[in-house]
């Protein structure tokens, strides 16, 4: 269901979704915090649909500030969605023109849950310190995303002078399974000291940058940032280790990566890159400062090598593992895979004649004759 108010205020919006309330149910006593998204016109409903599907495992009051156009007189168009049009949550979307447009907080914070945490999400361009922003003031967790940010090496930069805890950002969330199967390699023999490691990744991709601060701050040693084309995600890790380098890649635009380790076979995993919409959700299911982040981006970051190289140089230095050999593999183990999957589908024993329904009851029975009464 979908409520328009046209030139509303705070009160009468807060009015209407009482009595919306008591027409569709107590739909806000399971909500358990309220996001606050602040995004321009053009990008609200694609953040709308990553926030209400997120809203699935945190439901959420939703209230999204649309700055609209700062000229001309002041006036707030709202609009309430509840029901299959707001996911698991309830909906308010804020229209703001003229003055209101610099008064974000004073126009959300009337219509947020009481009592409940704050989240504020900016999906686009974030404020030069999301902190001391009016919005991101009253919020436990603040949300930005570089990778939709002009220049993210700049725009990390900044978020890292400006660092307050409760600070995230969801190109930290996307190397989630990165940095879990890393770990998981590390956790396992021979248990060696990695001396060096270096990160291949997309000019325009803010995760690489992360990653590679991550892998300083926690491994103390030398990490080397590679530059590859714009819009390939992370591409490779290498960790080099005294009985070989560790070698996790995951070729341009595929799903699947492989990993290489000295005394070990060649395995294929699943690496498919993450939506915006498992981002946020992670990032909401915690509330407290995420210290590995602001490690990462604070301390790990600034010590990173940027290498002068294009990645094909690096691969042809032997620097860095291939991304077509290690494609080639991946399809090679999957192909494996699947032949000895119908191998062992034609070798397996026809069922037994014997195991039909009268059989069995049958034999029921006479286990149940032969069995001594408690």
């Amino acid at each position: 269901m979908i409520v328009d108010l046209p030139n509303a205020s705070t009160s009468a919006i807060s009015q209407r979704l009482i009595e919306i309330r008591g027409d569709v149910g107590a739909m806000a006593l399971s909500r358990v915090l309220t996001l606050v998204l602040v995004v321009p016109e053009d990008d609200a409903e694609d953040a709308l649909a990553v926030a209400n599907s997120a809203s699935h495992q945190h439901p959420a009051r939703i209230i999204c500030v649309i700055i609209a156009n700062s000229r001309g007189k002041a006036r707030l168009d709202a609009q309430i969605r509840v029901g299959g049009d707001a996911g698991a949550s309830e909906v308010v979307v804020l229209r703001l023109y003229g003055e209101l447009t610099r008064h974000a907080r004073s126009v959300a914070t009337p219509l947020m849950l009481p009592d409940s945490p704050v989240v504020a999400w900016w999906p686009t361009e974030a404020p030069k310190d999301p902190a001391a922003d009016p919005v991101g003031a009253m919020a436990q967790r603040r949300i930005t995303d570089c990778a939709a940010a002009e220049g993210t090496s700049a725009t990390l930069k900044r978020l890292a002078r400006t660092y307050a805890p409760g600070d995230t950002d969801l190109a930290w969330s996307r190397i989630t399974l990165w940095r879990g199967l890393l770990a998981t390699t590390l956790d396992g023999p021979p248990f060696e000291q990695v001396t060096a490691a270096t990160v291949v990744g997309g000019e325009d991709s803010p995760s690489a940058d992360l990653l590679a601060g991550w892998l300083q701050h926690r491994l103390r040693c030398p990490v080397s940032l590679v530059r590859s084309r714009s819009g390939s995600g992370i591409v490779s890790v290498r960790l080099e280790r005294a009985s070989g380098p560790i070698d996790l890649v995951r070729p341009l635009a595929e799903d699947t990566a492989t990993l290489d380790q000295a005394g070990q076979p060649r395995r294929a995993i699943a690496l498919a890159p993450r939506s915006d919409a498992e981002c946020l959700a992670d990032e909401l299911r915690r509330l407290d400062p995420d210290e590995v982040y602001e490690d990462a981006l604070t301390r790990g970051l600034p010590k990173v090598t940027r290498r002068r190289m294009t990645m094909t140089d690096a691969v042809e230095d032997g620097l860095v593992p291939s991304p077509s050999e290690a494609r080639r593999a991946a399809e090679q183990l999957v192909d494996s895979s699947k032949k000895a999957l119908r191998s062992a589908m034609v070798e397996a024993a026809p069922e037994d004649a014997s195991s039909s329904t009268e059989a069995v009851k049958t034999a029921v029975l006479d286990r149940l004759d032969t069995t001594d009464p408690a």
